[in-house]
């Protein structure tokens, strides 16, 4: 389970398209002065984990949801799982036990030693520390992802086959097709895989078995430019520099970092229908 998740849109957030985040968290009643305290809380613990899910490294808790008889386990069992995946991104800012224990006196109805200003002003200083090494590492990220990018494409561009154009988007044709060009208004359906330059796949239409269809004035600059290249039937590989693809904030909890170069094999399908 995650309390944050991408789009459950067909079209993948992570390919050429706008970014769209859907969050879905399972809501709990909890009182007021709870909630906005747990609020700056989750929110941190989104900062620090840029919304992605929480993967495991393959060891099983010794509380298997299988084994537990009734409902109240159960239940318990769904609570602390939401309640402790929250919380794991802030794992090394959190002390465990009082955590723990400050729960149980809670739901023992135990009064709080702490009221309400004192832990708004608590968590809001926690909050915007947090936030801070966040900006702090996507600052660096930007600066690093940009200066690899500008690199790689300095020497790609000397490859045979490459063509650089004036706004800096490069590309290969793989296969040439004779079919006309799109518009910039037009509506296309390609198939396409988009890798980081590392090599790792991050979204791919081909692994779906399903071509996407979109405007082309729908899509980031790079994608704009570079299908206005192809004619119909065409396959190119585009290298797309970070200021024309997700630019300085990437897609946030996602795959694609700040200012990141990508690589996209396209194949222009058809054009839906031409704009009159």
């Amino acid at each position: 389970m995650s309390n944050c998740s991408t789009s459950s849109d067909p079209i993948p957030s992570a390919g050429p398209h706008e970014v769209r985040a859907a969050p879905f968290p399972l809501e709990f009643p909890m009182k007021t002065k709870t909630l906005a305290a747990t609020a700056v809380l989750c929110a941190t613990a989104l900062v620090l984990s840029g919304c992605k899910p929480i993967e495991g490294d393959g060891n099983r808790s010794s509380t298997a949801f299988a084994d537990l008889k009734d409902e109240k386990q159960k239940v318990s069992y769904v609570i602390g799982t939401q309640v402790g995946e929250s919380l794991a991104p802030a794992k090394d800012e959190i002390d465990l036990d009082v955590l723990v224990g400050a729960m149980k006196d809670a739901i023992d109805g135990k009064p709080s030693t702490v009221d309400e200003a004192q832990a708004m002003q608590v968590m809001q200083a926690f909050s915007e520390r947090m936030q801070a090494v966040q900006m702090a590492k996507l600052e660096e990220d930007k600066q690093k992802n940009a200066a690899e990018g500008e690199a790689f494409l300095a020497g790609n561009a000397k490859k045979d086959g490459v063509q650089t154009t004036a706004s800096g988007l490069q590309y290969e044709v793989l296969e040439a097709g004779d079919g006309p060009r799109p518009s910039a208004t037009d509506t296309v359906r390609v198939h396409y895989k988009g890798t980081l330059l590392d090599g790792e796949t991050f979204d791919s239409s081909y692994d779906r078995n399903e071509p996407v269809q979109f405007a082309l004035n729908q899509v980031v600059p790079g994608w704009q430019e570079g299908l206005q290249l192809m004619p119909v039937g065409s396959k190119y590989r585009l290298w797309v520099p970070g200021a024309l693809g997700y630019g300085e904030m990437g897609t946030p909890g996602g795959p694609i970092g700040p200012n990141a170069t990508l690589v996209f094999e396209v194949e222009l399908l058809e054009i839906v229908n031409a704009a009159q």
